[in-house]
């Protein structure tokens, strides 16, 4: 690993909490395609499955903000475990349903309480802003964790559509359950490295979402959600009618990669200009590289089409979320980055429901014309909304920052 990246670990507690986020956002690649993977070897029906994982990410976009507002007020463990436990619960109500063959409301109610499994991302991020904010380091930081990220969706489809197909069909979800009961519960046992929490008194009035920076933000990536969400869907279907399911798998894991890649090498550089500029290119990169999508005809070809597609995935990421830092107030923060996956999963539901009626309607190969439209409207709202994030932000924290210290005074 280049030596920037070796150094975030000399704070106190920093492996072990990156560790348990890694574990944590497992789920994040495996349960969406898992249970594509799963109702669909079931029922045959691609719609009922891209809808149900649509659900997923639509309660997760719900009920995520919240959850994360109340981890700003009341700290970590004591909002996490309880968030995770209706999530495992629900969970094993899904794959019970669809073993047994249960109505599909059933699925759906079981589907939408999944969406409580909290935000693992921004809770490990808030931690590294909490040891590095103000410093170079933070750059670094965020950097590895988006290629973390990025690791999770090059391994999570393998291991979830590959135990699902070689397996049993109810082995992917599963084993997701598995990785986020691990993570969350090992995460929130690390005290030490816990950000503190904002009581109501020192929180301040209304939401992250009131900064207009982060509102664009939130709404170009829910295009860009609907990007990632067709493509899981779509890739799957297209695998599926040349004889190789399980090859989606292999094929969605170099999409991660090249994100993965480009991620490494963003974290080494210290970029200069406007963030909110370099956001913009990657918005735009991210949707031409959808264009070469809409020729495909084989699986190698597909391959490399997603390998280069990923390329200017994990550099917008993680320039967005400096945005998010720089535009939110810090009793917000890891309410603002849930925001952001927020977007993203409103966009997923939208982009895997809609490709799975379009594959069911006209096939697989038609289903890419989803992404494809996707980010032509992620380029439309980003350049609408360029001036609210290019325009300088407000002082962080405004009077909340300034109440928190008196309050610190006053304690002191």
């Amino acid at each position: 690993m280049p030596s920037p990246y070796r150094a975030l670990f000399a704070a106190p507690g920093s492996k072990g909490f990156s560790a348990a986020g890694f574990l944590g956002r497992m789920p994040l690649s495996m349960m969406g395609i898992g249970v594509v993977t799963m109702i669909s070897q079931l029922t045959g029906r691609y719609g009922l499955a891209g809808a149900l994982s649509a659900t997923i990410a639509l309660a997760a976009a719900v009920l995520g903000p919240q959850i994360s507002r109340l981890v700003d007020l009341h700290g970590q463990r004591r909002v996490l475990r309880p968030a995770t436990l209706v999530a495992l619960a629900a969970a094993a109500g899904l794959l019970i349903a669809a073993h047994l063959r249960w109505p599909d409301w059933v699925l759906f109610v079981c589907a939408a309480g999944i969406g409580s499994v909290p935000s693992l991302g921004a809770m490990v991020r808030a931690r590294w802003a909490a040891v590095y904010r103000g410093t170079p380091q933070l750059h670094t930081a965020y950097s590895f964790e988006s290629v973390i990220d990025e690791v999770c969706f090059i391994f999570g489809p393998i291991i979830s559509i590959g135990l699902s197909t070689a397996w049993f069909p109810e082995a992917g979800p599963l084993l997701a359950g598995g990785f986020l009961a691990v993570g969350v519960y090992w995460l929130t046992s690390q005290r030490a490295t816990e950000p503190a929490p904002h009581p109501r008194e020192q929180h301040g009035g209304g939401s992250a979402l009131r900064s207009g920076g982060l509102q664009v933000l939130v709404a170009t990536f829910v295009a860009t959600g609907a990007i990632f969400g067709a493509v899981d869907v779509v890739t799957v279907a297209f695998a599926d009618e040349r004889g190789h399911k399980s090859a989606a798998s292999v094929v969605l894991a170099l999409y991660a990669a090249g994100s993965c890649a480009a991620g490494v090498l963003f974290g080494l550089l210290r970029p200069g200009g406007a963030p909110a500029r370099r956001w913009l290119l990657g918005i735009c990169a991210m949707a031409v590289s959808m264009i070469p999508l809409l020729l495909v005809g084989n699986l190698p070809f597909l391959a490399v089409a997603l390998f280069v597609a990923g390329l200017s995935v994990a550099p917008t990421m993680i320039t967005t979320m400096a945005l998010v830092e720089e535009h939110v107030p810090r009793a917000h923060l890891t309410e603002g980055m849930t925001w952001v996956s927020t977007g993203l999963a409103v966009g997923v539901a939208l982009g895997s429901s809609v490709a799975g009626w379009v594959i069911d309607a006209a096939g697989a190969r038609a289903g890419y014309g989803v992404p494809a439209v996707s980010g032509a409207v992620a380029v439309a709202v980003g350049f609408l909304g360029y001036r609210r994030l290019s325009r300088p932000a407000p002082v962080r924290g405004g009077s909340v920052e300034q109440h928190n210290e008196r309050a610190e005074r006053h304690v002191a």
